[in-house]
């Protein structure tokens, strides 16, 4: 399982787009989520997350397409700005921060309510791609304000000296993301839903 970070950017399987402690209700689900090291000469890093968590499928649906004010919330986003919008799809202007660079793009949202937010960075002089998506699906049979979360992320730098020093930053970043999320979910509807951990680990048995 391969994914983005948001604009994400950074918001960005990221972090904290974007640090406090995870709910103590939420699980980080151990999917195949990784940053390619592979090979240390490649400039693509990739990362990727699925959490259940205890907000509705439409409640972090808001948040995440909120992207006006990830500078607020998500990790080393130092300005956020929507300089268009229209039904389904909107373009925003993010500044991102983090040593030794500092990077303004373009990011174009696409969102399908309340299921879908993915954001893509075009006219960015730092990255030749920077891709971030968000799915929202049911969480647990029983629960309806729980979600399962799926975040992902993918980027490129256009200058293999910023992908070799920069990369352990967006580590630190892709890494917190979803955390970032979901406290702003806590500071804008309230304590999540309770959810027995044993539930969580049999319902993730079984996917």
């Amino acid at each position: 399982m391969r994914y983005r970070l948001s604009c994400g950017i950074l918001m960005m399987r990221v972090p904290p787009l974007l640090g406090a402690v995870m709910p103590r209700q939420a699980v980080a689900l151990p999917t195949r989520s990784f940053f390619n090291f592979a090979d240390s000469l490649s400039k693509r890093k990739e990362y990727s997350e699925r959490r259940i968590i205890g907000y509705s499928m439409q409640e972090m649906y808001n948040i995440v397409a909120d992207v006006e004010h990830y500078r607020h919330f998500v990790p080393w986003c130092k300005k956020s700005e929507l300089v268009f919008s229209r039904s389904g799809f909107f373009k925003a202007k993010l500044t991102v921060g983090f040593p030794p660079v500092v990077e303004t793009y373009t990011s174009l949202v696409t969102t399908v309510r309340p299921h879908l937010v993915k954001a893509l960075c075009s006219d960015g002089k730092l990255f030749n791609h920077l891709e971030t998506v968000w799915r929202f699906s049911p969480g647990l049979p029983g629960y309806p304000r729980t979600c399962t979360v799926d975040f992902s992320t993918s980027f490129e730098f256009r200058s293999l000296l910023h992908s070799q020093l920069a990369h352990m930053f967006f580590d630190q970043v892709a890494k917190q993301m979803v955390s970032a999320f979901e406290r702003r979910a806590s500071g804008l509807y309230g304590p999540e839903t309770p959810i027995p951990r044993e539930l969580m680990m049999e319902e993730f048995q079984q996917t």
